[in-house]
């Protein structure tokens, strides 16, 4: 396994793009490859700010994995079954090829999105929070800060410090990591598996 790279991904610095479908923005957070298009990623990393209730657009082949972040809240209604966003943190998983229509609860929302092509990589996403401590082993890990502020260290190295909308991306890691603050992180492990 080749040595790891640590990243720092400030929010500040992300930059806004409109939904393919236009009833929002995006922000990129990391994709691999890195500079992938919609149709040519394996996985995909995004906040973005939903500003209107609307059909999702669609991504046959991908697993998505969506987080409210801050809004009232967000309904996703499928054939098969609805999903509720309704406190920060809420998690909804589901195909990417679904016909997917969003109901706003009570205005515009912001959320953060994993999107995984099946054929090409695996991915997982938990929530984390103060005092969390565990041995990582991944193509790629990232570390979102979703609430608050939070400080990750790695294998005991000095703390990195992560405020609201911060990612610390790394690469090739087999490591344990911890973690301190008052908030809640996003912690997404990746494997390419081509």
């Amino acid at each position: 396994m080749m040595a790891a790279s640590v990243t720092l991904i400030r929010g500040a610095d992300l930059v806004a793009s409109p939904w393919k479908n236009g009833g929002g923005v995006t922000r990129e957070v990391a994709a691999f490859p890195e500079g992938a298009s919609m149709d040519a990623f394996a996985w995909r990393v995004s906040v973005a700010d939903v500003a209107q209730a609307g059909p999702f657009s669609r991504f046959p082949g991908v697993d998505r994995t969506l987080v409210l972040l801050d809004g009232a809240g967000m309904i996703l209604d499928e054939s098969a079954q609805t999903h509720a966003l309704m406190q920060p943190l809420d998690i909804a998983r589901f195909a990417g090829e679904s016909a997917i229509d969003a109901r706003l609860v009570d205005g515009a929302t912001r959320d953060f999105n994993l999107m995984v092509r099946r054929d090409a990589a695996r991915g997982a996403l938990d929530v984390w929070r103060a005092g969390e401590a565990r041995r990582v082993e991944a193509d790629t890990a990232l570390f979102y800060c979703a609430q608050g502020s939070m400080r990750v260290r790695v294998n005991g190295d000095e703390p990195v410090a992560l405020e609201q909308g911060d990612t610390l991306r790394i690469d090739h890691v087999k490591a344990h990591i911890a973690t301190e603050g008052d908030g809640a992180l996003l912690a997404i492990a990746l494997r390419e598996t081509q």
